[in-house]
């Protein structure tokens, strides 16, 4: 049935409500949208197409709190959508995440149009506010203080039939004195093995061949426990899953990377061979000040360990510059470690005042241009670091799982795009056999990028998966039913490539 008049337009009453959800920040906030999505579409609504640009129903904000500008670029954002919820009766804007966590009752105040506001241990309560804000028509506000059930039972719309992430454990108990995950997270809660081995093996028997063990501090998993081996107890477990071909995790602190996490890593086949280890910086008077309880001698010591036992593994970290009271010995420091460790890759991060930590008002603020010359030196050792890294591959033969939407070019180029085991993205021939995501070609790396790989001979090996499978069979039901399918429970949506965050709250 549709309904029109002269002074809007038409609105088919049958048709399904559609949402948007946008989100921002770390691999948490990710894997906390494919539950909302998980969620919205369990109560009855569709995906709205790409490029809707809030044209939806429903526009939902998962926001990260941790840039100094986070809430600038949230109002924005709702700004632009006003005058489009004025035109569209019925539309609902939804704000969850950090910055609601954080915020509360100000998303409000300064947003009225705005319809619903949830926090990080709330999420699964999303249908349920925005039925009661409709029902009510007034904006509802609720923020949970704690955790009111593991985020992992919740529906989730898968994005992957190949990779999946596996949250295992919430929240953090560090301090680090730049960070306002804690505060917004809570202390940390680890799942049960058997809980997370079961979700494990019910991904894997819906073809998915790769996970992510995923926490704010992935390796710290076991204290809430009372088992410090905990951990690598549960790398090597994965390691039994018959079917899971790929095995990763993020993002690990120093302080709880121990020898038998190591030992798991190196002796678990699964496993790969690839490290993302926050370093933040490289100076001890800072690491003290960030309260980061390790020094360079224990970073580089464990960097030493990995290589010992895992000669490829490809280590990547996360670096602050500029952090309050950063002297240029300080940072020189941090050039010293970035060369002994020779990373892959690093995501360089300048400093920003982020709000509710103590580094926002600690003295030595460092001025912007300071701030950026470091920056800019820090990038070219670093690229100049990733690129002769990369070149080490020349000539290599690697197996690669094809990936969905990884090469931009690819189309123009008529190459596939792949990760190695080591997470190296690399871009190879399109072999004249039809590849689907989730499938494992065999290349020879033949050029070397700062970035990337290119593997431009012919594909020497196409071995057909599981995982392909699976991505045949969710196309083929979307392509049915245009809505997102959810395929079982539970379900965990596929990883960025590591390290996925972008300066959030996953990084430790």
């Amino acid at each position: 049935m549709t309904i029109s008049s002269d002074r809007s337009p038409a609105v088919d009453l049958s048709a399904p409500k559609t949402y948007e959800v946008r989100t921002y920040g770390c691999q948490m906030n990710v894997h906390d949208s494919e539950r909302l999505s998980g969620l919205l579409e369990d109560a009855g609504y569709v995906r709205a197409p790409e490029g809707s640009n809030g044209d939806a129903d429903v526009v939902v904000f998962n926001t990260c709190a941790v840039r100094e500008n986070a809430d600038n670029k949230l109002y924005g954002n709702l700004g632009h959508l006003a005058p489009m919820k004025t035109k569209r009766p019925g539309m609902q804007i939804a704000v969850g995440g950090c910055l609601a966590q954080k915020d509360r009752d100000t998303i409000v105040r300064r947003a009225p149009w705005v319809d619903v506001v949830f926090g990080t241990h709330n999420i699964g309560k999303l249908p349920v506010l925005l039925e009661r804000a409709r029902v009510q028509e007034e904006a509802q506000v609720e923020i949970a203080e704690s955790l009111e059930a593991f985020p992992s039972t919740l529906p989730t719309r898968r994005e992957s039939a190949y990779a999946a992430w596996v949250s295992i454990s919430v929240g953090c108990n560090n301090t680090c004195t730049f960070c306002i995950v804690p505060a917004l997270r809570g202390k940390e809660e680890d799942r049960r093995p058997g809980d997370i081995l079961a979700e494990v093996e019910a991904l894997v028997a819906e073809g998915v061949s790769e996970i992510t063990l995923l926490g704010q501090n992935v390796n710290a998993y076991g204290s809430d426990l009372g088992d410090r081996e905990a951990f690598s107890k549960l790398l090597r477990a994965c390691g039994q899953i018959e079917g899971l071909e790929r095995v990763r995790f993020t993002s690990p602190h120093p302080r709880d990377f121990t020898d038998d996490v190591i030992a798991a890593m190196a002796e678990t086949p699964n496993a790969m061979p690839q490290l993302h280890m926050p370093l933040q910086s490289g100076s001890d008077p800072i690491l003290k000040a960030m309260r980061r309880s390790y020094r360079q001698e224990r970073y580089l010591g464990i960097i030493e360990k990995v290589r010992a036992a895992i000669p490829h593994a490809a280590i990547s970290t996360d670096i602050i510059v500029g952090f309050p009271g950063e002297t240029e010995e300080d940072f020189e420091q941090t050039m010293h470690v970035v060369r002994e460790a020779r990373f892959a890759n690093a995501f360089t991060f300048q400093y920003s005042k982020r709000p509710g930590t103590p580094a926002a008002t600690m003295d030595g603020q460092i001025p912007k241009e300071v701030v950026q010359a470091r920056y800019e030196r820090l990038v070219a050792l670093q690229e100049e670091i990733s690129w002769e890294e990369n070149k080490k591959q020349v000539g290599r033969t690697l197996e690669l799982m094809v990936a969905e939407g990884e090469g931009r070019k690819d189309g123009s180029t008529h190459r596939l795009s792949g990760r190695a085991p080591d997470n190296r993205l690399v871009h190879f021939t399109k072999p004249d056999q039809e590849v689907r995501p989730g499938d494992v070609v065999t290349v020879e790396i033949t050029y070397a990028a700062p970035h990337h790989l290119l593997a431009e001979g012919a594909v020497l090996g196409v071995r057909r998966t599981r995982a392909g499978d699976a991505w045949d069979k969710r196309n083929a039901a979307e392509a049915a039913k245009p809505a997102g399918v959810l395929l079982g429970l539970p379900k965990i949506g596929v990883p960025e490539p590591l390290p996925a965050a972008t300066g959030g709250c996953a990084v430790n």
